[in-house]
């Protein structure tokens, strides 16, 4: 072990210190000005999406009993990292296109709003992974989802708002490609676990993004963001409802799961974000809501049971069932509604649709075979995988005192 922490020890701030160098020289070339000096998002608005992901998503995963440093040090460590590396990106895509350059705020902003891709997919392999392979696996994530994005827009006409929806559909199916080159843990590890207070810090996180969830859906939004606020927030109140209800009703002993509520509440949120600027009344999006938590709560026993088994993944903290499913229902419920709202323009109608599926199939396929290659190259030896029975561990990274660990 005290070899392996050297080499930790080596690696880690070095990587660190030579994208940081990389990022301040590119910067230097590519932001010589901060864009138009009027914004079209507030800075409340932005601090509403940095601290979903920042507080939120890193509370949301401190569920392991004993990799709560871990999920809160890492989040931060990746996302600080990650926002630099989205801004350049999509800076270079708008320089290489020749396209009209954004003013500051909206660019972070739209970085801050990527990363939860990353964020989402860091769940899948949470506790599996070393802090390198983590830096790797965002700068990765990022540059592959803006290009996907940039696909979406340019060949498939997807509006820049809607396309920045994807990030959970993304990042769901990129994090399990990525899982899926891991090794799985031991069945019933201990480590592997919750206690109580680890599932209240975790339900702190998910009230958290529960409540700044509309200003998520809302804040690239280009027109009527009052009702893509007010979709939003009736859709995650049917699917925190439901919820409780299911919780109950599944349960042999009919008590609420704290497992269930932690997944469920935010699935309407996903399900309603690509088409809540559509929706005109808000029992459809109340619906939804319903149907996202109804479908979270029942794929996760399908998953539990059947597909993960079969295939061999572990997702360490359930992002298909919470991120995943909802994100698929959410492109079949725009699609739907896109038929419902053209069905008498035949011609417009079909190639509405066409687009549209296209634009899901094409997230997901670029999502799953980069996911995959990306797990690949994170599992060669010179990346450090930390072997399996120091999964879920803090104390590999961190300075750990005994009362903590226990």
């Amino acid at each position: 072990m005290s070899s392996n922490y050297r080499n930790f020890r080596n690696s880690v701030p070095w990587l660190i210190l030579s994208l940081e160098a990389v990022f301040i020289i590119l910067f230097y070339f590519l932001f010589s000005d901060d864009g138009p000096p009027r914004s079209s998002i507030s800075y409340p608005a932005f601090q509403d999406v940095n601290h979903m992901v920042i507080f939120g998503f890193g509370f949301f995963l401190t569920f392991l009993k004993r990799y709560g440093f871990s999920s809160t040090g890492f989040n931060l460590l990746i996302i600080v990292l990650g926002v630099q590396c989205s801004m350049l990106t999509e800076g270079l895509l708008v320089f290489l296109l020749q396209r009209a350059n954004e003013d500051g705020l909206k660019r972070i902003t739209k970085a801050a709003v990527s990363m939860t891709a990353v964020v989402i997919s860091t769940g899948a392999v949470l506790g599996k992974t070393n802090p390198v392979q983590l830096i790797l696996m965002t700068v990765v994530e990022i540059i592959v989802f803006h290009m996907s994005r940039w696909i979406n827009k340019i060949f498939l006409g997807v509006p820049d708002d809607i396309s920045m929806m994807h990030v959970h559909l993304f990042g769901a199916y990129f994090g399990l490609a990525v899982s899926s080159c891991f090794s799985e843990p031991p069945p019933r590890s201990e480590k592997n676990a919750s206690t109580p207070k680890s599932d209240l810090l975790s339900m702190l996180g998910t009230v958290f993004l529960w409540v700044f969830w509309p200003s998520f859906n809302s804040v690239l939004a280009v027109a009527n963001k009052r009702k893509v606020i007010y979709n939003t927030y009736f859709a995650l109140a049917v699917s925190a409802v439901t919820a409780f209800v299911l919780s109950v009703l599944t349960t042999k002993d009919g008590k609420f799961r704290m497992t269930h509520i932690h997944s469920a509440v935010l699935a309407g949120g996903v399900t309603v974000g690509y088409a809540a600027c559509s929706i005109e009344y808000p029992w459809i999006a109340m619906i939804l809501g319903l149907l996202a938590s109804v479908i979270t709560i029942l794929g996760s026993y399908c998953l539990q049971r059947c597909l993960n088994p079969a295939l061999k993944i572990h997702d360490s903290s359930g992002v298909h069932s919470t991120f995943g499913f909802p994100a698929v229902l959410g492109a079949l419920a725009q699609v739907i509604l896109l038929a419902i709202k053209n069905w008498t323009n035949l011609p417009r109608l079909g190639y509405l649709v066409m687009f549209h599926i296209g634009a899901f199939c094409v997230t997901i396929s670029v999502a799953l075979i980069t996911g995959f290659i990306t797990g690949l190259i994170l599992n060669l030896k010179p990346f450090k995988t930390i072997p399996v029975s120091k999964y879920f561990e803090d104390q590999f990274y961190w300075e750990v005192s005994f009362s903590v660990k226990l």
